[in-house]
This record gives C-alpha cells, sequence and structure tokens, in this order.
C-alpha cells in the first residue's frame, strides 16, 4: 500500500497529509509513504514506479462535517473541495494513478476547521489524525 500525504503545513489543517505521512514513518516499515506537499502532480511518475496495489491519497476535503470527521471519497465522488493549493485537480491525478498502475486509488478526505495560514493542526483534526496513524500503522 501506498500512501500519499498532500498539503501545506503552514495552513492549519491543510498540513494533515504531510503530518500523518510524518507520523507513519517510524510505525510502518511496509509501507511506501509520500509526502508531496503542494504539488501531488510532480510524484506521479515516482508513485507509477513503485507499482503500488493501493494507493490512499490523505488530504483535508470540504465534506461539509463537523471538523476532523473521516471520509473514504471513491474516485467518481472526488469533486474538487481539496484545501490544498495544488495545481492539478485530485480527480485528475487520482485518474491518471489508476490508468498508469491499475491500483486501488482512495481519496481520504478529512473535514479541516481552518486552513488560515500560519495556524496549526486543530484539536478535532489533531484526533483523526492520531485515528488514522493507529489503524494505518497496523497495515
Amino acid at each position: 500500500m501506498l500512501i500519499v500525504g498532500i498539503g501545506n503545513r503552514l495552513r492549519g489543517d491543510d498540513g494533515v497529509g504531510p503530518e500523518i505521512i510524518e507520523r507513519l514513518k517510524n510505525s510502518s516499515p511496509t509501507l511506501l509513504l509520500f509526502d508531496v506537499g503542494e504539488t501531488p502532480e510532480n510524484y506521479l511518475e515516482k508513485i507509477i514506479k513503485e507499482k503500488p496495489n493501493t494507493i490512499v491519497l490523505i488530504d483535508a476535503v470540504d465534506l461539509g462535517a463537523p471538523p476532523g470527521t473521516i471520509k473514504i471519497i471513491e474516485k467518481d465522488d472526488i469533486r474538487n473541495e481539496s484545501f490544498s493549493t495544488h495545481n492539478m485537480s485530485l480527480k485528475l491525478v487520482v485518474k491518471y494513478l489508476q490508468k498508469e498502475t491499475s491500483a486501488d486509488v482512495f481519496l481520504l478526505g478529512i473535514q479541516p476547521k481552518t486552513t488560515e495560514f500560519g495556524k496549526g493542526i486543530s484539536e478535532s483534526v489533531r484526533e483523526s489524525l492520531g485515528k488514522i496513524v493507529e489503524v494505518l500503522g497496523r497495515v
């Protein structure tokens, strides 16, 4: 399984994806981990070279839910509500990765409380990221 953390650590809860990758580095030697920051499109070829069976993209997403809510979003349900400032649509990233790898590709969205510049990760999102790290750390 390959896990991709997307987001900007300087923009509050938008940094949840990279933070999860950082924490997983110490807990799961079997996972392939990529912190792509704001530019997942720059890592597509590196991800494809790994030939993963499953790819999970993790990003702050407006789910219209309480902060910290976690939802697995399949490719056909991905809209463009990511809070990350990356240039390429996540829907295009998912479609491209699936086409090139034949992997199952999912987006793990986490509802942010704030994406304000200079803020840290909120308590509600921090609790959710801890749960995600705990579950993925067992894979």
